[in-house]
């Protein structure tokens, strides 16, 4: 069957599509800091669980302490994204997602269980290593489905040639298993969260340092090896990762766009500095280069979505129906919403660690 019968009418749009392009990119990128940050951080606070002696006391009583916040932060900044991209694609995204849909109801339930055990690790400091192990295990575990999940979504809804496979499975459950990328994509993310949770380790430490707490800079040093191991092997894994996608996709950032292939150009430099100044121990400049770094590749994975689906749609197709009011809105409350959680963020920094 021609994949183009199967791909719904796509709705109109109240404002141009830069409009809410600018938005995804930005809104997006804000929730893969947030969310890299909250999974990698809780798989290394595993592993120094896994390595501490039963006598030790809880060795990630501060990661422990702030998980389930970066869960929630995660969660929040991931709808504005999720939301723009159905502005621009939903007539993918909503079919990929009614494809697959008996998994991807169940992320709710598997979110909440999620949040749930990390909860339970952070208030365990006094139960059994055993039962803190077991509470952060199943944490993690929940949130790498989620995210195994999520990958299937993304990747089924801009490959529609893919979307035939329903009619051998209607009920709900069909995985974008085949796709040659899924793998590559998925240890990608992982491996990058591993990376900017022990960048944000080492933030942390560093302002534990300026304070004077005892063993900040050992965990300044920990979070910062944990930043640069990971973020080689990341490296090692992007280039199959690239070379996976099809080759009319991977074509286009390796000299056959100029645009395309300056943005990829760019994020391999801004990478290599970060693995540099991670060497180095150098954390805000490691910070400024993996934030760009992050930046760019956002703007790579957008580039090639629209390349994925060249065939079929572009955002620009999309009909243009005026209502600026509903926008003015939305940004409005949206400011509002930012300023307010960065207002209570800076009072619960002021709390006494004693106090919470």
């Amino acid at each position: 069957m021609d994949p183009t019968q199967l791909i719904p009418t796509p709705d109109t749009i109240p404002a141009p599509w830069e409009f809410f392009q600018l938005l995804l990119i930005l809104t997006f990128f804000a929730h893969l800091v947030f969310m890299n940050a909250m999974l990698g951080s809780a798989m290394i606070a595993l592993v120094r669980e896994m390595r501490a002696k039963p006598a030790d006391p809880p060795p990630c009583r501060d990661i422990a302490g702030i998980l389930p916040y970066t869960i929630a932060f995660a969660v929040n900044f991931g709808v504005a994204p999720l939301l723009f991209l159905q502005v621009l694609y939903g007539h993918f995204i909503y079919t990929s997602s009614i494809l697959m849909g008996a998994y991807w109801l169940s992320i709710i339930g598997l979110l909440i269980l999620a949040y749930y055990s990390a909860y339970l690790y952070k208030m365990g400091g006094d139960l059994p290593r055993a039962t803190r192990i077991r509470a952060l295990t199943t944490s993690i575990l929940l949130l790498l489905i989620i995210a195994f999940l999520f990958v299937n979504n993304l990747t089924l809804m801009q490959t529609p040639q893919h979307w035939n496979a329903y009619f051998q499975r209607p009920d709900g459950t069909l995985l974008n298993l085949a796709d040659p990328t899924l793998l590559a994509r998925y240890l990608h993310f992982v491996v990058a969260s591993v990376a900017m949770g022990g960048l944000f380790l080492a933030i942390l430490a560093h302002f534990q340092q300026k304070k004077g707490v005892v063993g900040a800079e050992n965990r300044l040093r920990g979070g910062m090896q944990w930043f640069t191991y990971a973020t080689m092997v990341e490296i090692g894994i992007g280039i199959p990762f690239l070379f996976s996608l099809p080759k009319n996709v991977h074509q286009l950032f390796v000299g056959g766009a100029l645009l395309h292939t300056a943005l990829f150009t760019a994020s391999l430099v801004t990478a290599f500095f970060a693995l540099y100044y991670g060497a180095k121990e150098r954390v805000w400049p490691a910070t400024r280069t993996m934030g760009t770094t992050i930046l760019l590749m956002v703007l790579v994975r957008d580039l090639a979505r629209q390349a994925y689906l060249a065939p079929y749609f572009h955002p620009a197709d999309l009909q243009v129906v005026p209502q600026w009011s509903p926008l003015v809105l939305f940004l409005a409350i949206l400011v509002i919403g930012v300023a307010v959680v960065v207002y209570m963020l800076k009072l619960a920094a002021r709390v006494p660690r004693e106090v919470r």
